[in-house]
């Protein structure tokens, strides 16, 4: 199938993973089996890793919070950032991790914990790795939008209309 194909059928996807391959190929003007056999191909390909959903646990009972932590790490002779990435994404805690430009080098996004579990996995796990100069830990207080999804309900105008 075409690349330009492929790109549509992984933006579709990307907002809506719940689509069918019937649906896919209803909106792409193809047959199911087709679109079926190109996300299964890439699948394989790992251009699509994984399908996940999206929750406001703001409106759940769950007390835990989101952490974000900028590193400043000193890159290994021969292996660059490489090395140190993959003694930090091993860890079950992290959810996401990503080398950065700027003023500090990694982003280490954590999954939903408590404070104090959060400050033990910076002091006592990444603190610890011999690269790591230094850590600095944001707590995320509102999630307005994650990838691409708005978490925030519109706000309704209450006023009492007005006719003369």
């Amino acid at each position: 199938m075409e690349k330009e194909i492929r790109k549509k059928i992984l933006e579709i996807l990307e907002k809506d993973a719940r689509l069918s391959a019937k649906d896919i190929a209803s909106m792409l003007g193809y047959e199911a089996g087709e679109i079926a056999a190109e996300i299964e191909s890439m699948e394989k390909e790992s251009l699509i890793c994984g399908y996940h959903a999206f929750v406001n646990w703001d409106k759940t009972d769950d007390d835990r919070i989101s952490a974000l932590i900028e590193l400043k790490v000193t890159p290994q002779r021969g292996n660059g950032f490489d090395k140190i990435a993959e003694k930090i994404y091993q860890f079950p805690e992290v959810e996401s991790l990503y080398l950065m430009s700027g003023g500090y080098d990694f982003t280490v996004m954590l999954k939903k914990a408590t404070m104090k579990e959060i400050a033990l996995f910076v002091s006592s796990k990444l603190a610890i790795i011999d690269e790591v100069q230094s850590t600095a830990t944001h707590i995320v207080l509102v999630r307005y939008k994650d990838h691409g999804t708005s978490f925030i309900e519109p706000h309704k105008d209450l006023r009492m209309v007005v006719t003369p």
